[in-house]
């Protein structure tokens, strides 16, 4: 599948890595492309699907899937400069938290948006033909792709419209080495995306990132 991947950060190289890993063709954006060179040469080396890099808009044009992996702050925007042709009807994983920039507070980070209305919703709303997926924000980059713990594949929460580009998520998140569990529409990114505040108290507390969710049920 051709995937596309916007953001030049460490959350879209290491989804893009995971993406070229399993034989897709993967091509991450940027406003500024260059800033990708050494990831391509990286990737062409290793010889692991097939990589390209371009703008957001080119991104977009190749994707059949997208990746939104932009800073939460900088989602509208990223999204702004393409072509809502390009996006209507493709399944685009949300990977975004709409983390404000100010620092912690024993450990809790903050959010400007508030529990009535997601950044998911922000985004869904504003491109209402695309297949928002809230998907991979629960946890750190070191985990995004094929975690190796103890207890077993951890839970990723998944919410969106589309019952088909949600199937096609977990058939992805299945590949990554994940158990996916369905939340149901966009309107469950309300509970999810706080999961981000959750996840990071222990790294802020205690230096440790490298930990999961977990679904456990009796039934």
């Amino acid at each position: 599948m051709k995937i596309g991947v916007l953001g030049s950060g460490q959350v879209g190289l290491v989804l893009a890595d995971g993406f070229l890993s399993l034989g897709h063709e993967v091509m991450r954006g940027s406003r500024e492309p260059e800033k990708l060179e050494g990831w391509l040469s990286g990737a062409e080396a290793r010889g692991q699907g097939t990589a390209s890099i371009g703008t957001f808009q080119a991104t977009a044009k190749h994707g059949e899937l997208l990746v939104l992996a932009v800073k939460g702050a900088a989602a509208v925007a990223a999204l702004k400069g393409i072509d809502p042709a390009l996006l209507r009807g493709k399944t685009i994983l949300d990977t975004t938290n709409p983390i404000a920039d100010v620092p912690p507070v024993d450990g809790v980070i903050s959010f400007f948006t508030d529990g009535q209305r997601s950044l998911m919703e922000i985004l869904q709303d504003a491109y209402p033909e695309a297949h928002f997926v809230k998907c991979f924000s629960s946890v750190g980059n070191a985990l995004m792709f094929q975690p190796k713990l103890p207890s077993g594949p951890p839970t990723m929460f998944i919410c969106g419209n589309s019952e088909s580009a949600k199937a096609q998520t977990r058939r992805i998140l299945t590949d990554f080495g994940w158990e996916s569990c369905d939340m149901g529409t966009v309107v469950a990114a309300r509970a999810i995306e706080p999961l981000c505040i959750l996840w990071c108290i222990p790294g802020f507390r205690t230096g440790s990132w490298k930990h999961a969710f977990k679904l456990l049920s009796a039934s």
